[in-house]
């Protein structure tokens, strides 16, 4: 049995080569998770430890300034040294994010994820708020909907399917 989260919920939204990221946001939102730059690493970590693949931080206003991974943390823990441990998630946080916009096409993300070995990537409104995290497998099963559609199409093409 699949996943809900690898399969689009509906697959009618697919059978056009333009998919937006906006067409994925109610699977990225349910992976939205965000904490202030102001908290303890330790938070992030539990969160982490919670499933979590990707933890997003966010300033004053509530847009993204950062992101926390499970490498960030790990690699923190190995030099913690007393109260080192209670420093703020701001602190080590990676600052060069690679975000998308619901307005972007799919396949363009996946792209970019591609070329930088991403498995999550922040979705940010206009206003640079989180408004979702997209799964390289949300992004491929979008893809491989399209394979598929196409190689229908064209199978049906050339078995003169529909074209009497």
């Amino acid at each position: 049995m699949k996943s809900a989260a690898s399969q689009p919920e509906n697959p009618t939204l697919f059978r056009d080569k333009n998919v937006f990221v906006q067409q994925l946001l109610p699977l990225s939102r349910a992976r939205l998770v965000t904490i202030s730059d102001k908290a303890p690493l330790h938070e992030a970590a539990r969160l982490l430890c919670a499933g979590t693949d990707l933890v997003i931080v966010c300033g004053e206003n509530g847009a993204m300034v950062g992101v926390i991974t499970k490498t960030d943390v790990v690699a923190r823990i190995g030099e913690c040294q007393g109260a080192a441990c209670t420093t703020a998630a701001a602190l080590v946080m990676s600052t060069e994010v690679l975000q998308c916009a619901p307005g972007d096409l799919v396949h363009e993300v996946w792209a970019k994820m591609k070329s930088r070995n991403l498995k999550n990537i922040p979705i940010a409104d206009a206003d640079g708020q989180p408004v979702g995290v997209l799964n390289a497998r949300d992004a491929l099963g979008v893809l491989l909907q399209e394979v598929k559609i196409e190689e229908s199409l064209l199978r049906d093409y050339v078995m003169g399917v529909g074209y009497h």
